[in-house]
């Protein structure tokens, strides 16, 4: 499995290739930083963002993207910026038919270092030793863009699994029929479901009583009264 990992930002986007399947040693394919200048409008640095990224996706031919979850800062205009970041390597994945993957911070904290609230000098020492890279990547985009491809890796198979039960159960709940409704006011034969009886005697309708014409001798039995 290669995956592309992506550290959203308008002036840093952090990009890294990592190749591996989960429970084997990991392999760093290439890791660097997109950058644009804040002076530029924000319509050209997108642009360049979009550009670096394709860049990339041309270079290493990935089969998933792994894209930073943004979250709500203080800082509204650094999470617009991040966001629209995110939202072209989202673009530039889905328009080559890459399955594209988010992932929070604090996921992919919890799967490089184990604890979900680790600072990023813990994040960049984890991915040099499960890499086994001679230092920590810098600037930390890089690193954390490195990181959210092995998070990627490593989660991607429970993930499948999740998603391949949720399927399986839809499946099976929509291929049942429900059962046949019965008529109101209409009883079951026994041991025939589905068939419902006429109330009364058991197969043809029940013929009401024929009223009796006064003066006309009633039979009993055979006798005339």
């Amino acid at each position: 499995m290669r995956v592309l990992g992506i550290d959203p930002g308008l002036t840093r986007c952090g990009v890294g290739v990592v190749e591996g399947v989960a429970g084997r040693p990991l392999t760093m394919i290439g890791v660097g930083v997109v950058r644009t200048s804040p002076d530029a409008g924000l319509g050209d640095r997108l642009v360049a963002v979009e550009r670096g990224i394709e860049q990339w996706l041309d270079e290493h031919s990935p089969g998933f993207v792994a894209v930073e979850r943004v979250f709500a800062q203080h800082n509204v205009r650094t999470v617009m910026g991040t966001a629209q970041a995110s939202a072209v390597a989202m673009l530039c994945a889905a328009r080559r038919g890459i399955p594209v993957a988010l992932h929070t911070p604090s996921e992919v904290k919890a799967a490089v270092t184990g604890s979900g609230r680790a600072d990023k000098d813990q994040v960049g020492a984890m991915v040099t030793r499960l890499l086994r890279l001679d230092a920590p990547p810098k600037p930390a985009d890089a690193a954390d863009a490195l990181a959210l491809a092995i998070c990627h890796i490593w989660r991607a198979p429970a993930q499948n699994r999740l998603q391949q039960a949720v399927a399986a159960h839809r499946t099976s709940g929509a291929s049942r029929t429900p059962g046949a409704s019965r008529t109101p006011g209409a009883s079951r034969i026994p041991g025939a479901p589905g068939i419902s009886r006429t109330p009364g005697a058991a197969g043809a309708p029940r013929t009401p009583d024929t009223p009796r014409t006064p003066g006309t001798p009633r039979t009993l039995k055979g006798r005339t009264a």
